[in-house]
């Protein structure tokens, strides 16, 4: 079975295979009754639903220039998603030949030089090319990484009320403005050009009227302030020695070689090497270089969300009520999830699943 295969059918298992007679939702565990795998184990859905998902959580963000709106929408955004495609010529001593690769996805506002560079710097199994197991684990990576239900209420199923509904709009509402970022690709000198990029953007909000703009990079703004005070010898400094290791395994960053920019670090502050650029918690690699940013450690989003709010062990939703139950093992859990998701025996209660 082809991994393309294998990334676009919901009815198949990445895990199981064959052994696996198609994805048979549970009613409120996020898993297939008939193998016991998470649904994103299933990779349901595909590219259009991966886009849509990535808008809506990118939109009222920093991030929202990586979105477009939908036409007709009613103000849905849709995510840019860069689709690249890179052909090579193949060396023979017959006629010229090329080899074309397709990658699902690929870092915004790249040359492909560059971007082929990034690539090659991240591990092989790992790459996004289009039919591989490395693009079905790119779509495993999002669903798990960045839950729709880490973000949208309407694809919740435990809100028992308004209020709770309330709490988690207003708790995405605060992530998107004080944690969330993207990664930006570029070369370890030019952090200064996707600084002067970024005040541009900023100012173009604060003309728009977001008043909220300039409380959004303490870092930035402290490094501005710094800029200021110690003139032109400082900037060299940090152009040409601050960027020189990786803030993730602290090896040299080659000054020729692309490295990963996190905006709300501060753009003088930090750089990664491409596969560094990882969750703290977990130490998987950022799908698409979405990142949570909190005291100053790159999160996924599902290690930032359950970070600040109680994920319940049953269903994986975050809880926003204030009766749940914890376990001895510290574990959460809504009330009505604490049991079997087999058999419904409470969890205190001995069962045979």
């Amino acid at each position: 079975m082809s991994a393309e295969a294998s990334a676009s059918d919901p009815a198949v298992c990445l895990v199981c295979k064959d052994g696996c007679p198609g994805l048979q939702p549970h009613s409120w565990r996020k898993a297939c009754v008939a193998c016991g795998c998470s649904t994103a184990e299933h990779a349901p859905g595909n590219h259009g639903d991966d886009d849509r998902r990535m808008g809506r959580l990118l939109a009222d963000s920093p991030c929202a220039r990586l979105t477009a709106k939908v036409k007709g929408g009613g103000g849905l955004r849709l995510y840019k998603r860069n689709r690249m495609i890179v052909t090579d010529p193949v060396v023979s001593r017959k006629d010229p030949t090329f080899s074309t690769t397709t990658y699902d996805w690929a870092p915004a506002g790249l040359n492909q030089k560059l971007a082929k560079q990034y690539m090659e710097l991240i591990p092989e199994s790992q790459r996004p090319v289009s039919g591989t197991g490395g693009a079905a684990l790119r779509r495993r990576r999002l669903l798990g990484q960045l839950p729709a239900y880490d973000q949208d209420p309407v694809t919740c199923q435990s809100l028992a009320n308004d209020d709770e509904v309330s709490a988690m709009l207003l708790f995405v509402k605060r992530y998107k403005m004080e944690a969330l970022g993207v990664g930006e690709v570029a070369l370890p000198g030019d952090g200064e050009a996707l600084r002067e990029a970024a005040d541009q953007r900023e100012a173009r909000e604060q003309n728009h009227g977001d008043e909220e703009a300039a409380d959004r990079h303490p870092d930035r703004d402290a490094v501005a302030a710094e800029e200021s005070t110690n003139g032109a010898e400082n900037n060299t400094r940090y152009r040409f020695v601050a960027f020189q290791r990786c803030s993730g395994c602290g090896g040299d960053v080659a000054a020729e070689s692309p490295a990963v920019f996190a905006e709300r670090a501060g753009y003088r502050a930090a750089l990664w090497h491409p596969a560094c650029f990882a969750c703290a918690e977990c130490g998987q690699g950022l799908a698409d270089l979405v990142y949570f940013w909190s005291n100053r450690r790159l999160l996924c989003g599902r290690h930032y969300c359950q970070s600040v709010r109680p994920r319940c062990a049953g269903c994986d939703e975050l809880i926003f009520g204030e009766s749940f139950r914890t376990a001895q093992d510290g574990r959460t859990w809504h009330r009505r999830h604490y049991c079997c998701w087999r058999c419904g025996r409470s969890l205190d209660t001995p069962c045979h699943h």
